[in-house]
């Protein structure tokens, strides 16, 4: 397996790098974000370079490991902000399984004044070299994103604790066969990451899924790593969020928040 999607003709399909953590025949949310991430980057600009500020993305029901088709359009047109929006809709039914939003702003260079209140944040220390590498030790029996798709290095806290944790974060495929991921790209893929990391209840237990991730973005990210200080918060009713500081090894980049919906695992058959 070389990427998380291979092209077969107007269709993507999905390899086992794609498929999650809580089933087997849907896939992870980080390649579901990542690909309409590339969708929304193919819509045109009009030759003003505009970068995203923000993008969200709705999972609307799992989506299958099977073809998907993915189309995008520039829904508000601007010079200065657009708005473009991207769909996944199953091949075989047309069913839409997914979808996402995009504010992008134009971007060109502004004079700043040299004050410590609008410099970049540093990143966490370790970086990625010196924090440990751990692999998930959930679903493990068989190929999924989180444990073969990616690499974790994690700076503080781990997968088999609850809590808070801040976590370097690597695509160890491409998202389609054949492309470099964008830095666009690297962020809504690691991004999907927060509520697992930072679980703070058993996976044995409980279910906490994200059905939307919403990313802010100060630039683009730089290099191949993308860092989460990430935490998880539970409701009474049944509704979670879970909340990053997002950073490259330069410094910070922007923040994610995910809705989460909190279920009690239902029992094992047997």
């Amino acid at each position: 397996m070389s990427a998380l999607f291979v092209a077969d003709g107007d269709a993507l399909v999905p390899t086992d790098l794609a498929r999650g953590p809580w089933d087997p025949n849907a896939l992870h949310g980080g390649p579901t974000s990542a690909l309409l991430a590339r969708a929304i980057e193919s819509c045109p600009t009009d030759g003003v370079a505009f970068e995203v500020a923000r993008l969200t993305v709705e999972l609307l029901r799992p989506v299958p490991v099977e073809p998907l088709l993915v189309e995008a359009v520039v829904a508000r047109p601007g010079r200065k902000v657009q708005l473009a929006e991207a769909t996944i809709r199953h091949a075989a039914t047309g069913t839409e399984v997914a979808r996402a939003r995009a504010l992008r702003i134009r971007s060109a260079p502004v004079t700043l004044p040299d004050d410590p209140l609008v410099a970049l944040d540093p990143p966490p220390e370790p970086g990625p070299a010196a924090s440990r590498r751990e692999v998930s030790k959930l679903a493990d029996d068989y190929v999924a994103f989180h444990n073969a798709g990616v690499e974790h290095r994690f700076a503080a806290g781990t997968w088999l604790e609850v809590g808070p944790v801040t976590v370097w974060i690597r695509l160890l495929a491409p998202v389609v066969e054949g492309e470099e991921p964008s830095p666009l790209q690297r962020v809504a893929a690691a991004a999907d990451f927060g509520n697992g990391v930072s679980r703070v209840l058993s996976w044995e237990t409980h279910v906490f899924i994200n059905p939307e991730l919403t990313v802010h973005l100060l630039r683009p990210a730089e290099g191949t790593w993308i860092c989460l200080d990430a935490r998880t918060l539970i409701g009474g009713a049944g509704i979670g969020m879970a909340e990053s500081a997002l950073y490259d090894e330069r410094g910070r980049i922007g923040g994610a928040a995910q809705s989460l919906i909190v279920d009690a695992r239902p029992p094992l058959a047997g």
